[in-house]
């Protein structure tokens, strides 16, 4: 007894689930590469999320987020308040009277001492950014009052806050720190 294996190669065409002969295929297609595009297409069709596509979808898709980052801020909002809360009252002083309190004291290199008592003063600063933590550097030109004609164009030196002494005077030269080569 011989059992009869079904021959791929046979000269009977394979029927299909229509129950019609389809033609045997004399040689299969060449298989052509996806361009990047293609690929990113058919692997979001695979994972099955498709976008709305009506403009009404989309409207109520930025509703809904919109909802969810209103919730997300106000539980921040809470949080913080929390944290604050737990810190307890911020140490604050009692106002100061006139003429009291502590003056501002900065340290730059002198840019320009053309003007007769006067130097102009570049304060540099670095700090790093808050939200992206990247190092930000800055500068602020300050003009000082400098009575004895003291210190000369690059040279570093320390400005104390004082009393408006002209339209854009609001500093006094403290010290010269490092005299320019």
């Amino acid at each position: 007894m011989a059992e009869e294996t079904p021959n791929p190669g046979a000269d009977a065409a394979p029927t299909g689930t229509s129950g019609e002969a389809q033609p045997a295929a004399a040689a299969p297609e060449p298989v052509v590469p996806l361009t990047p595009k293609e690929r990113k297409v058919a692997a979001r069709a695979r994972r099955g999320k498709r976008r709305a596509s009506t403009p009404e979808e989309r409207a109520e898709e930025r509703k809904a987020k919109a909802v969810a980052r209103s919730r997300r801020r106000l539980q921040e909002r809470e949080k913080a308040r929390a944290a604050r809360a737990e810190a307890g009252p911020a140490k604050t002083t009692p106002p100061a009277e006139k003429g009291t309190g502590t003056q501002k004291i900065r340290q730059g290199i002198v840019t320009s001492d053309k003007a007769d008592k006067t130097i102009t003063v570049r304060v540099d600063t670095a700090r790093r950014h808050r939200k992206y933590e990247k190092i930000v550097r800055s500068s602020t030109k300050l003009h000082a009052h400098d009575e004895a004609n003291d210190a000369g164009v690059g040279d570093t030196v320390r400005v104390v806050e004082s009393r408006p002494l002209s339209a854009t005077k609001r500093w006094r030269l403290l010290d010269v720190l490092e005299r320019a080569k």
